[in-house]
Order: C-alpha cells, then sequence, then structure tokens
C-alpha cells in the first residue's frame, strides 16, 4: 500500500445541498475556532483530517502549517488544530496543527 493517499468523496447529505452543507461548515467552524479529528488521506504536502461534530467537514493542514519539527500525521492519527482559512472553491478548511 501507497502511504499517500487522497481523501474518498464526502457522502452526500440527505435534504442538503453541498452549499447548504458549506454553509453549516462555516457558521460552526469560523477562523481560529479549535478542531479536532482524524487524518483520513496523506500527501506529501500535508493531511486531510475529518474534522469531529462537523459532518462533511474536511480540513487539510499543510506541512507549512504544522509545528515545526513535527513529521507527517499517520493515516488513522488523532489530530489537534486551529481554522486557519476556509477554501471556497472546493469546500474545505485549512488548518494549523498544534
Amino acid at each position: 500500500m501507497d502511504e499517500y493517499n487522497w481523501p474518498t468523496r464526502r457522502p452526500n447529505v440527505p435534504g442538503q445541498s453541498p452549499e447548504e452543507v458549506w454553509t453549516a461548515t462555516l457558521a460552526a467552524l469560523p477562523l481560529r475556532a479549535p478542531i479536532a479529528g482524524e487524518v483520513i488521506a496523506r500527501q506529501p504536502f500535508g493531511v486531510f483530517i475529518r474534522v469531529d461534530g462537523v459532518p462533511n467537514a474536511v480540513a487539510l493542514a499543510e506541512i507549512t502549517a504544522m509545528p515545526e519539527g513535527m513529521g507527517l500525521p499517520v493515516l488513522g492519527g488523532r489530530i489537534r488544530g486551529e481554522v486557519i482559512d476556509h477554501l471556497e472553491y472546493n469546500h474545505q478548511l485549512r488548518v494549523r496543527l498544534h
């Protein structure tokens, strides 16, 4: 198995469009909001995170937003961080890890 993978597509939420789900994500996770979640995919540039408590929220923590000396978190690992940006074009959160 390759150590790098892409996240699977987010499941559809019955009765809600992607835009409605994104609006709910923005309301629940404003800038500087703390997050916790599970690493669901890894790439050489960072990790994708399934955010706890917010259905369909996916975050990206790039290597440049990780503490100095921190290695790339393992697939399935639990991590914590904070929201540093909202990526409207692909409905993702950018996260800085702690």
